[in-house]
């Protein structure tokens, strides 16, 4: 179960340091925690569009490790193939697609201080952001990695999320009790 409670700018210091256990290293332009688990602990954070005055497109991060594995585990079982197969095969499916990036980019966008957006624009470097979507990915109906979709799916549901959750939920269905 997930939980959309954003943090605000004053709770990030209590969770620093829980961020950079789950990451393994100190957070890069961590901006907020963008939502919660059902414990209550971060579960997807939100980092800044320009990190050491570089675009930065990938916006949200998936850090619930229970999530990961999850995710680690469809993603190993092939469902990347597997839902690119279904992509490809699904017109209605890639306009969904194209939409959650289109929707993500405005949402990336709004986040954008007027002095980053500046110095994107200074160093012809807004490309960089304008162009991709979810995850940073060019390529509106290709599926690269579950767990960035994942994570903006847990902030704004978008098509892949929602196949991720019908996975994992028909994944538990199929367990032993």
């Amino acid at each position: 179960m997930r939980s959309h409670k954003v943090s605000s700018p004053n709770d990030l210091a209590v969770w620093q340091a829980y961020v950079a256990e789950r990451l393994g290293r100190t957070p890069r332009g961590l901006r907020e925690v963008a939502a919660f688990n059902a414990a209550g602990k971060p579960a997807v954070i939100r980092v800044a569009s320009v990190v050491d005055d570089k675009p930065f497109p990938t916006l949200f991060w998936l850090i619930d490790p229970a999530m990961n594995l999850a995710i680690d585990r469809l993603e190993a079982g092939g469902a990347i193939a597997q839902l690119q197969a279904l992509v490809d095969s699904t017109p209605a499916l890639r306009e969904r697609m194209h939409a959650d990036h289109e929707a993500h980019k405005v949402l990336r966008a709004s986040f954008l201080s007027d002095k980053e957006r500046a110095f994107l624009q200074s160093r012809s470097m807004m490309a960089a952001l304008d162009q991709r979507g979810i995850g940073g990915i060019a390529e509106p109906t290709r599926i690269r990695c579950l767990h960035t979709w994942y994570a903006a799916h847990w902030v704004v549901a978008n098509v892949v999320g929602e196949w991720v959750d019908t996975a994992l939920a028909d994944k538990l269905s199929h367990m032993d009790p």
